[in-house]
């Protein structure tokens, strides 16, 4: 599945917060969007979505102009993951991941047999299927991640959308985020994904794009778009990249000027 715009502006209530932007997701591509706070980004994603209009260009889903979709249509293409949040009815795990099923049944339909098994192979897909029984609001910030994620894959899109889907996650459950993207994209998902360590797009991107503005300053891939030099100019801030050879990709970490002095251990 490709998305793709053109010449795009986006914004709200006809102020464009973005002129111009070109940008193509290709089928099976894992594109991951860094930019500082108030960039963009998430109008840019609403914008991608079709929840709010946009102001010029194009913007089509497998050459077809997002704007002609009916919801139940696009929600069956393009799933979204929001980032995860304690703010929800006391569900159960499973009733959250059927409620992605809601653009395949009828407006007054229950879910069928067949709605509930798709539902429990997108929990067994991520590896949470002990968790069906669980209140949604009483799991793990992570859990709710990829029960998130789950209720997503059981749209059956082509394309996930993730708006920063590692934020306010601890370390370990960032790490099972990340390692459920790369299946996921592996199994031949679209993802679109945005983040601020750029650590993590190095651990699951084919291609970056770096957002200052309202506008796509750099595309590419990772190693040659998230150098030290573009990371300080797009942040503000003195940045140092590695390559992490135990990990098997690059790291990026903000050079402090308070930091407090340490010898690297020897060995």
């Amino acid at each position: 599945m490709t998305l793709s715009a053109v010449d795009l502006s986006f914004g709200y209530r006809g102020t464009p917060l973005g002129r111009g932007l070109t940008l193509t997701v290709e089928p099976g591509e894992v594109l991951c969007l860094l930019g500082p706070n108030g960039c963009g980004k998430t109008t840019l994603f609403k914008t991608l979505l079709g929840l709010i209009p946009s102001l010029g260009g194009r913007l089509e889903l497998d050459g077809r102009a997002v704007s002609s979709f009916s919801r139940a249509e696009f929600a069956r293409r393009v799933g979204y993951v929001p980032q995860a949040s304690a703010g929800y009815f006391p569900f159960e795990v499973r009733d959250v991941v059927l409620m992605g099923r809601a653009s395949r049944i009828g407006i007054f339909a229950a879910p069928s047999r067949a709605d509930q098994a798709i539902a429990m192979g997108a929990l067994e897909t991520l590896g949470i299927a002990h968790l069906a029984a669980r209140s949604f609001s009483a799991i793990s910030g992570g859990e709710r991640q990829l029960a998130l994620v789950a209720r997503a894959l059981a749209q059956e899109p082509g394309m996930l959308v993730m708006d920063e889907p590692t934020a306010s996650l601890d370390f370990g459950n960032q790490a099972r985020v990340l390692e459920r993207i790369g299946t996921l994209a592996a199994s031949g998902l679209t993802i679109v994904l945005s983040t601020h360590d750029p650590g993590h797009a190095f651990a699951c991107a084919d291609r970056v794009a770096l957002m200052k503005s309202g506008a796509i300053v750099a595309t590419g891939a990772p190693e040659t778009v998230l150098t030290a030099q573009a990371l300080g100019s797009l942040y503000g801030v003195d940045v140092a990249v590695s390559w992490l050879e135990q990990a098997r990709h690059h790291i990026a970490v903000p050079v402090l000027r308070t930091s407090r002095a340490r010898q690297a251990p020897s060995g």
